[in-house]
């Protein structure tokens, strides 16, 4: 097999905690002239965004992933270094001169209510990241990342007769529909949650029947595992437990990295699904969508523990 390029987003994620609630402090009948001010308790910055959550996993399951995306150019060394040190190939990130990395700015309150700022910055010129310029690339990720980015993506792809992941997350709603309706025709594997699985059916009027007789499909569920459909059924795949449930963010992501691995790697669909719910779980125990470790002894033991089997061999586990 030829390299995997990552294409989607990268982000600093601000994460804050107002000890409050915010329907305290927003007047009903003057939500037209809002001006409120939250003091938080703390803050948080968070390595995030799609394309380098699955780089990350990736990574600590051995692969050598590219990640293809779009970063400020004065403000990405620091989090470039981390994905370097773990394994992630950053050499075809575009870097913008004059823009920030994207960031998200999330206040939540004590009944877990949000309110997010998101500036785009970089990841509005993804669509400058050109994958036919790279070399012995087999599978392409194409993440929720600017539209234009992700129609290109899908697009070059398929010129270079490479095997698409689509997993067009939190961005179904922007995108045309053609480009969301090219993602699903072109697509080796489609994942999605269970809630962005019905979004697409809404907007493209498919169903995971339909769509499981053109490919494969991964249904997260959370907690309750996935399911992966085929022309031959369906193959339901439970969750590996936690040690504890402290922060799903970026579950899905690595979910993602461990079923492309397992699938590239030839073992049976059971089996990389078990990949990816085995390297979720170490997500859901830290915070942020990159806290987690996994070394080759830790896999195999949560896996063996959680399925009483031993994992298949993915790739040379770090």
């Amino acid at each position: 097999m030829g390299r995997i390029a990552v294409t989607g987003s990268v982000a600093y994620d601000t994460i804050m905690v107002f000890p409050g609630r915010f329907s305290e402090h927003i007047l009903p009948d003057k939500t037209h002239l809002i001006n409120v001010s939250f003091q938080v308790d703390t803050m948080e910055r968070r390595h995030g965004g799609t394309a380098a959550n699955v780089c990350y996993s990736m990574a600590l399951l051995g692969e050598r992933p590219l990640l293809c995306a779009a970063v400020g150019a004065h403000d990405f060394a620091d989090y470039e270094g981390m994905l370097v040190a773990v394994g992630v190939d950053t050499t075809e990130a575009l870097r913008c001169d004059d823009l920030g990395t994207a960031a998200a700015f999330i206040t939540t309150d004590l009944e877990d209510n949000q309110i997010t700022a998101f500036y785009a910055g970089a990841m509005a010129r993804a669509a400058g990241v050109d994958l036919t310029g790279i070399s012995d690339v087999s599978d392409v990720v194409v993440g929720a990342d600017a539209p234009d980015a992700m129609a290109l993506h899908i697009e070059q792809s398929a010129t270079m007769r490479a095997r698409l992941t689509f997993a067009p997350a939190q961005q179904i709603p922007s995108l045309p529909d053609e480009t969301l309706q090219a993602g699903l025709d072109c697509a080796w594997l489609v994942v999605g949650n269970d809630y962005e699985m019905e979004m697409i059916r809404q907007r493209t009027g498919r169903t995971l029947e339909q769509l499981r007789a053109h490919g494969l499909v991964a249904v997260t569920h959370g907690g309750e595992g996935s399911a992966l459909y085929n022309l031959d059924g369906v193959t339901v795949v439970p969750a590996a437990p936690a040690s504890a449930v402290v922060d799903p963010t970026g579950a899905g992501d690595a979910y993602i990295a461990g079923l492309l691995l397992g699938l590239r790697a030839g073992a049976p669909l059971e089996a990389a699904g078990k990949v990816g719910s085995t390297i979720a779980s170490f997500v859901v125990e830290s915070r942020g969508p990159q806290g987690h470790h996994a070394t080759s002894s830790e896999f195999r033991a949560r896996y063996l523990e959680a399925f009483g089997e031993e994992p298949p061999t993915v790739t040379s586990i770090r």
